[in-house]
């Protein structure tokens, strides 16, 4: 049996009661480590990190915050190249898409600690100026945003172990509120180590960070009013969530980020041989392949111009045919696999239930595999459908097949491009391209109230732009309705969620004496 994995949790190592849940290697299908997190007193573990964690980051400044997230950062870079041979063995990933979890999660985390530093010698911050009560301007309004004095819980997906657990840990260590992570149990292995390497470097407080590995049962029972839950992953997991006692009646704040059926349009008036056709093409096809498409940002719906349904299929299928799919050990392999098994079969079942109002352009299942068994392996190939009924065929609109597969979708003219793209009834990002400023400027302020992130590709920003599902921690990252309504990131906007925004009503002498 292979190695049971530790819990963190409360200032100290635990290992879980029972024999643990095995975790694979999904190209080879060997065991790799297993997790349990069983017989944890997790109530009294929690009023532990609360009462020591919180009180040990809450005595301490922005900038002191900062510049232990600073250090944090140094310890995380001293060790990339244990969490690539992580990332290759459990998560099946080419180096680059190790590099986008893992590398993306160290620039977050340093982006707060840059951030941080400019709040300095404060433990609590203005919001906005004093306003007047009355006629008299003695008596006053000042709004004050201060730490919450709970814990963060963040319950996260399987496709970003990394960056899933600092893009939330980054503004939730800065704003003083300790944190317990849950990654999603397939790809446990990476955010356990991650965690293990910042705890023995010593960096943080004690129970400032925390990570339990294996079932979440009993998480959510343990949270109080003042704690904050985040939660990464499926609409149906997402509504149990918001009916569970700690939400519906003990009121703890929760951010949810769920399904989301992204879409990319391209313009009228682009064809083939324009700057902004090629960027698009290029774009999708990056889009369905990066981490076999296992990205909650990925585009599912490809919006092009009925004129160009043939030139877009033509020309997606022209790349993705050159995609190697197999083994990430591979050097001449340029997709490596799903996640696991049930991973694997999901998108095996998705595909079928598409096929019933789709045709299929581009089949990832004839591809041949790079160094891998096809009985073994997790792996499928980038698969393009289509579909020329595109108001009928509603399951493009309401189902996501979280794996390498888009649909190209036509469009009869711009309005009917928004209205598509509208069906999706909330997304994380939209992407839009063209090379007409105006038409491009439009369409992302009619996009802007159905999704979280409206990103505009033009030829002058075609070798700069950060790229459709890449989440920048400068730019919100959330989506509403479909998407979960949640928001995060956006620079120190991401510390609203982490602390209490209070009204304090007092006179101008009171209000000035403040010492933050």
């Amino acid at each position: 049996m292979s190695e049971l994995l530790a819990n963190h949790i409360a200032g100290r190592w635990q290992t879980g009661s029972g024999s643990g849940t095995a975790l694979f290697d999904p190209v080879l299908g060997t065991e790799l480590v297993r997790v349990d997190a069983g017989g944890i007193d997790l109530p009294a573990a929690f009023q532990r990190i609360r009462s020591e964690g919180g009180a040990a980051l809450r005595a301490l400044t922005y900038a002191q915050r900062a510049a232990m997230l600073a250090a944090a950062v140094k310890v995380l870079q001293a060790h990339r190249d244990t969490y690539y041979e992580i990332a290759t063995a459990n998560s099946g990933t080419v180096k680059n898409d190790s590099a986008i979890d893992i590398d993306g999660g160290i620039y977050t985390l340093s982006t707060y600690a840059k951030l941080g530093e400019g709040l300095g010698a404060q433990r609590a911050l203005l919001d906005g100026e004093p306003s007047r009560l009355g006629k008299d301007p003695l008596f006053q309004s000042q709004h004050v945003r201060v730490p919450r004095r709970g814990l963060a819980l963040f319950i996260n997906a399987f496709n970003f172990p990394g960056w899933g657990l600092w893009e939330k840990a980054a503004p939730a260590l800065l704003s003083g509120v300790p944190v317990i992570v849950k990654p999603g149990t397939p790809t446990a292995w990476l955010t356990q180590r991650m965690v293990k390497d910042i705890i023995d470097a010593g960096v943080l407080p004690a129970c400032a960070l925390s990570v339990i590995c294996g079932s979440s049962a009993g998480l959510l029972d343990a949270l109080e009013p003042f704690d904050v839950l985040s939660f990464t992953g499926s609409a149906d997991t997402a509504a149990v969530i918001r009916t569970h006692a700690a939400v519906a009646k003990r009121s703890v704040r929760a951010n949810i980020e769920a399904d989301s059926l992204n879409s990319a349009i391209l313009l009228p008036g682009e064809g083939p041989g324009s700057e902004a056709f090629d960027l698009f093409v290029k774009e999708v096809a990056r889009e369905m392949t990066q981490k076999s498409g296992q990205k909650c940002t990925a585009v599912r719906r490809v919006l092009i111009p009925e004129n160009q349904y043939d030139a877009v299929a033509e020309a997606l299928r022209a790349r993705l045919s050159k995609v190697t799919v197999g083994n990430p050990r591979n050097e001449s392999v340029r997709m490596g696999s799903l996640v696991s098994r049930a991973q694997f079969d999901s998108v095996r079942s998705g595909l079928q239930a598409l096929a019933s109002q789709t045709e299929t352009l581009h089949d990832g299942a004839a591809q041949a595999l790079v160094d891998a068994d096809p009985q073994v392996a997790c792996c499928i190939g980038p698969t393009l459908l289509g579909t020329r009924r595109a108001d009928e065929a509603h399951l493009v609109h309401d189902t996501e097949v979280f794996g390498p597969v888009a649909t190209l979708v036509p469009y009869r003219n711009s309005a009917h491009a928004i209205e598509l793209a509208r069906r999706g009834l909330g997304s994380l990002v939209t992407s839009i391209y063209g090379s007409d400023p105006a038409a491009l400027g439009a369409a992302a302020l009619e996009l802007a109230d159905s999704h979280g992130r409206v990103h505009v590709v033009s030829p002058d920003v075609g070798a700069s732009h950060s790229g459709h599902g890449n989440v920048m921690p400068q730019s919100v990252h959330g989506g509403p309705g479909r998407a979960g309504g949640g928001e995060e990131l956006g620079g120190l906007r991401a510390l609203d969620f982490y602390h209490q925004r209070t009204a304090i009503q007092a006179s101008t002498s009171v209000l000035s004496s403040f010492t933050l």
